[in-house]
């Protein structure tokens, strides 16, 4: 009997391959030498089990099996994904995705130089904060602004800055957790200033602030429940009444607002989203809030507020660890900018943009999507139903939007295992397994997505 062995080629052979020589312009000698062993080990394990491979070692065939190993095991990890969820800010999916304005801002500060800490006028060593101060003050109000890599950065350095080695009075029922397990008690001890908590999880009025006061208060700190509500015999202090309460007794008030909305949102439904410029217009001395939320910029800290204390903050040695980079800073400018003419933002700040787009709208692109997708082979149904979508992203947790959605059943498919073959796809894509359907919201999906999305179904559903 034949050895079925020696039917194997050898590394060398399959190297002087011409489909093979052709990846070595994109791949790097050593990693095709690799593949192309790891190809021939298994199929050795293969041989040894008594499998007959039928000719799938001829060199041709290996070498196609080579370049697909390749592309497999090095596409990069960090790949685009089409949001059919209908969660805005998805944090699992990078929360907001930026304006095209901020995109190529960042684009262009990654490409090459800028003047990210010169004056041009002056020739002068200049702070890159500048770049943002003057966008903030204006959108906010505040004498001063500076920003860190996320909200928890803020508010470290913040309580780090102003407040080390003293009290720092808050509500019992704002002591919350974000993402990360990372907790405000926590945050407060990494800081080194101390937690004084007042009132009680429901309940927290002035007076409780007040008693609290002693002669190693530093300052007074208002936390939004970004992630979270308490309903029901509730009761808490307004940050114009906790601001009077600091000036009477020369105290220090830090408003941490969370996601960062700078215009009302009540004008897409939601209630009780504080906006940064209102606490800064009662007093507030300083104001932290997000870049990458309802904002819709990329991943920031913001502080804005007293002179003061931004140049205090600025100056503390840990400023520079928790600094924004270049593109980030670039993306963050242009996101800003935009809100200057509010209509802009409306239209081209995409979080606000998928906020507001109308249910009529909404009904209309599900109702397309659908009739597409039925014509897809290997697709059963795909039915156009009214849903509730939510913003995501800690905030704004107990109020749900209406959305128009499209509900897929695949012919050969249970719903999960469609579900997994598109997020496995290129592009990858996310929807929402419920009652035995895969159900697409048409909300957080964009326009020029739509052909994509209906080649991944494609895709998925024939199992190519």
């Amino acid at each position: 009997m034949a050895n079925p062995f020696r039917s194997l080629p050898s590394v060398n052979a399959i190297l002087d391959l011409p489909a093979v020589q052709a990846l070595q312009p994109r791949h790097a000698h050593e990693l095709i030498v690799g593949a192309i062993r790891q190809e021939i080990d298994e199929a050795r394990q293969r041989l040894a089990q008594g499998e007959v491979l039928d000719g799938q070692m001829d060199a041709d065939a290996v070498a196609a099996r080579i370049e697909q190993r390749l592309t497999r095991e090095l596409r990069p990890k960090l790949r685009r994904v089409i949001n059919a969820t209908g969660i805005v800010l998805h944090t699992n999916l990078g929360r907001a995705p930026v304006a095209e304005e901020a995109a190529k801002a960042a684009y262009e500060a990654a490409r090459g130089y800028l003047n990210l800490e010169l004056d041009l006028e002056t020739g002068q060593r200049s702070s890159r904060q500048d770049a943002i101060r003057e966008w903030i003050c204006r959108l906010t109000g505040a004498e001063s602004a500076t920003a860190v890599n996320n909200n928890a950065a803020a508010t470290v350095i913040a309580l780090r800055a102003l407040c080390q080695g003293k009290e720092v009075i808050v509500s019992r029922g704002q002591l919350i957790e974000i993402g990360g397990s990372f907790r405000i008690p926590e945050i407060m001890t990494v800081s080194g200033a101390t937690l004084r908590e007042v009132g009680t999880t429901n309940i927290t009025r002035l007076s409780d602030f007040e008693k609290a006061i002693g002669p190693n208060t530093a300052a007074l700190m208002q936390v939004h429940t970004s992630n979270y509500r308490i309903s029901g015999f509730t009761e808490s202090v307004p940050i114009a009444d906790l601001v009077e309460l600091g000036r009477r007794h020369n105290l220090k008030v830090i408003d941490d607002v969370g996601s960062g909305a700078l215009l009302d949102f009540s004008r897409f439904g939601f209630t009780g989203e504080p906006i940064a410029r209102d606490s800064i217009a009662v007093g507030a001395d300083l104001v932290l809030f997000s870049g990458d939320k309802l904002l819709g910029g990329p991943q920031a800290g913001i502080l804005a507020g007293k002179k003061e204390w931004i140049q205090k903050i600025e100056k503390d040695p840990l400023m520079r660890a928790f600094r924004l980079d270049k593109m980030t800073l670039a993306a963050l400018e242009a996101t800003l900018r935009l809100y200057l003419n509010e209509e802009a933002a409306l239209r081209d700040v995409p979080v606000l943009r998928l906020l507001g787009t109308p249910l009529t709208e909404l009904q209309e692109r599900a109702q397309g999507l659908a009739t597409r997708l039925r014509q897809v082979d290997g697709i059963a149904s795909a039915e156009v139903e009214q849903d509730v979508a939510f913003v995501g992203g800690g905030s704004l947790p107990d109020q749900q939007m209406k959305t128009w959605v499209v509900a897929v059943q695949a012919r050969n498919l249970d719903e999960t295992s469609l579900a997994q073959r598109l997020r496995v796809g290129d592009p990858a894509m996310m929807g929402r397994v419920r009652d035995g359907k895969l159900v697409l919201d048409v909300r957080t999906v964009f326009c020029e997505q739509i052909d994509d999305l209906v080649q991944a179904v494609a895709v998925a559903a024939r199992g190519d």
